[in-house]
């Protein structure tokens, strides 16, 4: 009796499962692609305007449409306009569909993540980097969380930038990335190293080359990166981590014929420098800059006492002041959060680095050094924390072991620069002036606008009895960073 009653509660669940089969619950990818392509050229800021970005997601657009993409195109963009656009990017997403966002310009990494930075960011010091930039890993988690079935972020922002020279970065170039599954991401050259500055557009180049062949995704980045590894006899090797978990190709059935010549051609025009009608106030801040004294900069806001110029001079004029006394670690509460962290999980390395840094922001080196000993007990490779403890040593005089950490770490990366910096600065407090200066030109063949490599490498060739070459160096130095000098007699380096 209990078996001819259950038949037609079979029936129903039969019924709901073959219902089932028919209508996965779960959404499936759809055709939908849609890319938000940025390029950032004018920074005021810069010495002039980058060469490539606009040009490059110029060309990008095009392949991109040809391959079915949605393309929304930003050109120098304000961080205002890049909320707008990432907005309406996010807003087009759906569950399912294919995001691909690209980015060209200035990227700076800040506390191991890494920032787009818009034209119209004002960065003295980290904390303004946070501020004003755009942070990767939230654009994708954005991606994620709107349901982009595959996400795609490629950076070509491996550059060194006009804001470094304001603050001594923990280190150059972009941070690794923590993407959430099914994303692809490609940057021009790999975290921490800095893109070399060529006559052309070498990385835009030839991806757009390898995503025209059909295959995988990775394997059009993977060309890509010994494309562009070749092209720079191995200076600059691109970078891509996959978590694809589904094949994706820019090639479809559906790709679209070329437009007509008269489209790319007019897609493809040079980038005409846009007029800078604040041209006579730039100047005039580029002397006060030069000058870097604190009367330059009263009579350049005495002239114009308005503007975003003013309101930087003024910030000059601050930083001119004497500077409080630092406050005691123990009274800073992001030391105590961080304490926090650490005593709930000891192996918390994260925190450990984080810890450190703001240790030796506040000059208290030796805690400094004791963090940074148990996040490269946890990885002996990570080459950030080697070169942070190298600084730390040497400013409280354990020279030999900051010389061996500085050795490790350019050993894993040769072209680290920073590193390199740093052992430098060991050298020249080790009375190493030849060792030092070979460290110094090593650094500034990878940036000759470095101001701390210029001024080290001054004072090394000053103590070798090369007072022209010296002077010379530390002349440059300054027009970089007026009070570079200052800066290093608080390293207990003095001028010559």
């Amino acid at each position: 009796m209990a078996c001819v009653g259950s038949r037609p509660i079979l029936s129903l669940l039969l019924m709901v499962v073959a219902a089932i089969g028919a209508c996965p619950v779960k959404a499936q990818q759809n055709d939908t692609r849609l890319a938000l392509v940025i390029g950032n050229a004018s920074y005021p800021d810069a010495e002039a305007p980058l060469r490539d970005p606009v040009n490059n997601v110029r060309a990008l657009a095009v392949e991109l449409r040809r391959s079915g993409f949605e393309v929304d195109v930003g050109e120098n963009l304000t961080k205002e306009a890049m909320r707008e656009a990432f907005d309406r990017f996010y807003g087009k997403i759906k569950p399912g569909s294919t995001a691909l966002f690209f980015f060209s310009g200035y990227g700076i990494q800040s506390d191991r993540q890494t920032y787009l930075i818009p034209v119209n960011a004002q960065i003295w010091n980290e904390a303004d980097v946070r501020r004003d930039g755009y942070g990767l890993d939230l654009l994708l988690g954005e991606m994620n969380k709107r349901g982009a079935a595959v996400k795609i972020a490629i950076l070509d922002a491996s550059r060194r930038n006009p804001f470094e020279r304001r603050f001594r970065a923990v280190a150059g170039g972009l941070a690794p990335v923590v993407a959430p599954r099914g994303t692809v991401v490609l940057y021009a050259a790999a975290p921490g190293a800095v893109a070399r500055d060529g006559d052309r557009p070498v990385f835009v180049d030839e991806l757009l080359k390898q995503i025209r062949d059909p295959g995988r995704i990775e394997e059009a980045f993977n060309r890509t990166l010994v494309a562009v590894s070749r092209a720079s006899n191995g200076e600059q090797i691109p970078w891509f981590s996959s978590s694809l978990v589904e094949d994706f190709s820019f090639v479809t059935a559906a790709r679209t014929p070329a437009p007509t010549q008269g489209v790319v051609e007019a897609e493809k025009q040079p980038q005409a420098s846009p007029p800078d009608p604040d041209a006579a106030v730039r100047l005039a801040y580029q002397s006060a800059e030069r000058a870097g004294t604190k009367k330059s900069w009263e009579d350049f806001v005495a002239k114009y006492p308005s503007g975003r110029y003013a309101e930087l001079a003024r910030q000059q004029i601050a930083k001119l002041a004497p500077p409080p006394a630092p406050a005691a670690p123990v009274d800073d509460p992001a030391i105590k959060e961080l304490d926090k962290k650490i005593e709930l999980d000891r192996n918390d390395a994260a925190a450990y680095y984080k810890r450190g840094q703001l240790y030796a922001q506040h000059g208290d080196f030796a805690r400094s050094v004791k963090d940074f000993d148990e996040v490269i007990r946890r990885n002996p490779k990570d080459v950030e924390s080697l070169n942070n403890r190298c600084w730390a040593r040497a400013m409280i005089g354990e020279l030999q072991l900051a010389l061996k950490d500085c050795d490790a770490a350019l050993e894993i990366r040769p072209r680290y620069l920073d590193a390199l910096d740093s052992r430098g600065f060991v050298n020249l407090k080790l009375g190493q002036p030849k060792n030092a200066i070979a460290d110094y030109d090593a650094a500034l063949r990878i940036n000759p606008k470095h101001p701390a490599a210029l001024y080290g490498r001054g004072i090394a060739k000053t103590r070798t009895g090369n007072a022209a070459g010296g002077d010379g160096d530390i002349a440059a130095a300054k027009l970089i960073q007026p009070d570079i000098a200052e800066e290093f007699v608080s390293y207990g380096i003095p001028g010559p």
